[in-house]
């Protein structure tokens, strides 16, 4: 083996290493049906179970910050060279990472979707900072993530590849995805069903994001 294709290697196997445990990370909430009665119902979001004081909350920020970190270290291996591909994309993707780190850092004081106290305090802005910080993580971390789904599916529009299959697959169902998510929100019904579909499309976005990324440094090389 050459010394760049050395290089290469180390890149991707490293890459996929920190990605996949990211992912892991991620998902933790694949773990919660297996605990009866962490989750009371499926009315309230998986960042709920974060909120200080209850079981396994530490743990779980502890995952998401954990995600975080990985994800946007992959991402800095993979953007390391001069010329970045898709360099939107990669920075949204960067930012996503960012994002999730912060909700790991700082996590809700109280449940908006089960408590109509906290969220008429949340309303009124009468909560502690973090609580907003964790929020404005969560929107910065959503809005990233579609933001780079936006673009690939932009950029791979007219392809016949798998790769954008699967952009269009996931920017149709962000588009059903999101109209159900507000509504959760706003009636408090079914927001931890719905956003199990959000896990698994921005799992599935990371995923193809770091498969193309990883391909293109063998085609390189």
């Amino acid at each position: 083996m050459t010394r760049v294709s050395l290089e290469v290697r180390y890149r991707e196997v490293s890459t996929w290493t920190l990605g996949i445990f990211s992912l892991l990370f991620y998902n933790w909430w694949f773990l919660v049906p297996f605990k009866p009665g962490l989750m009371t119902s499926f009315n309230e979001l998986f960042s709920d179970l974060e909120i200080d004081g209850r079981p396994y909350s530490v743990a779980m920020q502890h995952a998401d910050l954990a995600s975080g970190l990985l994800l946007l270290i992959a991402f800095l291996i993979l953007g390391s060279r001069k010329k970045i591909k898709n360099f939107k994309e990669w920075l949204y993707m960067i930012i996503f990472s960012i994002g999730g780190a912060i909700g790991g850092i700082f996590s809700e004081s109280c449940s908006d979707t089960t408590s109509a106290v906290c969220r008429h305090k949340e309303i009124r802005l009468q909560l502690p900072a973090h609580h907003y910080l964790h929020i404005l993580a969560g929107i910065v971390e959503f809005g990233s993530i579609t933001a780079a789904l936006y673009l690939a599916r932009k950029r791979t529009r007219n392809q016949k590849t798998q790769v954008a299959k699967v952009y269009s697959i996931l920017a149709k169902g962000t588009l059903f995805g999101y109209p159900l998510l507000i509504l959760a929100y706003l009636t408090n019904y079914f927001g931890g069903f719905i956003e199990m579909f959000f896990f698994l499309a921005f799992t599935m976005i990371v995923v193809t994001q770091l498969w193309e990324r990883t391909s293109s440094l063998e085609k390189k090389s």
